[in-house]
């Protein structure tokens, strides 16, 4: 999310061509390569702490922001601060409630990241069960050996699974409909969402989470987290997964027990399971489960694209000219 995104974005419109600008970059995610969570406070995944931007923040009318921690203590220390645009689907590092206590208005990017998400959600699963990164290991250590082509290593086509979608937003809507391009039948659970017309015709079908996990030969988690989210994936709902399924995991760590994962994994319960994120995050060099050869691993990198950048910084600046139009922000945090 690096500054001249927004500032070309903001700069773009119209009624912002005459505002002046500064940047700072925090850094993320080269020299600091993780977010912080403080039980003291209540914001979470930022970069630094907020006294850290205090001095930046005291002259500006609008703060546009990815990372940066704004609590209430930041409020006090930016008087003339009128909108906070936030470049997140969820605004965790934002204290939202303080802000409107101030009458400072808070937007965001709701869906920016939803399709690279979805993408890299199917080619994450398809990787882990047609053993892309095992040859590609293969290959790249000059060995070329033919047992990937052998019937007992050979994984499923997508066209026989029952896909398992658990969370039904703007990422776990985009899922199904890649899914089904490769002929899945596709099952979700959200308690949240209804089916939609469109749904019903791609034969999509909505059940309970618990019927989703016993049913399932794919698992793929798209929940925010929440109370009710947090280690919803437990080891009894791992346990109760259909012999051979596997787990695609490309939300937050927080919603999967990993210990119970790795156990299903090792005794062969689970065939498999494509995991981007991670509790704890960076896992640690010695953790087991980076030592199991049925786990496809990337970075947190599920969301990371050219196009989310400039989705985001298009709302976010449309979103900012509207509130000095006097028009309301079509993605305001309530």
């Amino acid at each position: 999310m690096n500054p001249g995104f927004f500032r070309k974005a903001l700069e773009a419109q119209p009624g912002l061509r005459k505002a002046s600008f500064k940047e700072l970059e925090l850094g993320w995610p080269i020299s600091v390569t993780s977010t912080k969570k403080d039980p003291d406070l209540p914001i979470g995944e930022f970069v630094g702490r907020p006294e850290d931007y205090f001095d930046f923040i005291s002259d500006l009318d609008v703060l546009v922001t990815h990372l940066a921690p704004v609590t209430a203590d930041s409020l006090d220390h930016a008087p003339d601060l009128k909108v906070i645009g936030v470049s997140r689907g969820g605004p965790v590092n934002i204290d939202s409630a303080a802000a409107a206590r101030r009458g400072v208005v808070v937007v965001n990017a709701p869906g920016r990241n939803a399709s690279a998400v979805a993408e890299f959600t199917i080619a994450s699963l398809l990787a882990e069960t047609r053993n892309l990164v095992r040859g590609h290991m293969n290959v790249l250590g000059g060995a070329f050996k033919r047992e990937f082509y052998h019937i007992d290593h050979v994984g499923p086509e997508l066209c026989e699974l029952t896909l398992g979608i658990i969370g039904y937003g703007d990422i776990g809507m985009r899922v199904a409909r890649l899914a089904a391009a490769f002929g899945c039948r596709i099952i979700v659970s959200d308690p949240f969402k209804e089916l939609t017309e469109e749904d019903r015709a791609l034969g999509i079908e909505k059940v309970a989470l618990d019927a989703l996990i016993s049913t399932a030969d794919v698992v793929t988690l798209h929940p925010r987290v929440t109370p009710e989210t947090r280690g919803m994936i437990d080891r009894s709902r791992i346990e109760s997964m259909k012999k051979g399924a596997y787990i695609v995991n490309t939300t937050r760590g927080e919603v999967l027990d990993y210990d119970a994962l790795y156990d299903a994994l090792k005794s062969g319960h689970l065939s498999g399971a494509a995991l981007d994120t991670f509790n704890p995050e960076p896992p640690p060099a010695d953790w087991p489960l980076l030592k199991l050869p049925n786990v496809t691993l990337s970075p947190h990198i599920a969301g990371a694209s050219r196009y989310s950048v400039v989705k985001a910084a298009n709302m976010i600046a449309e979103d900012v000219a509207r509130f000095f139009d006097g028009e309301p922000p079509l993605y305001q945090v309530r």
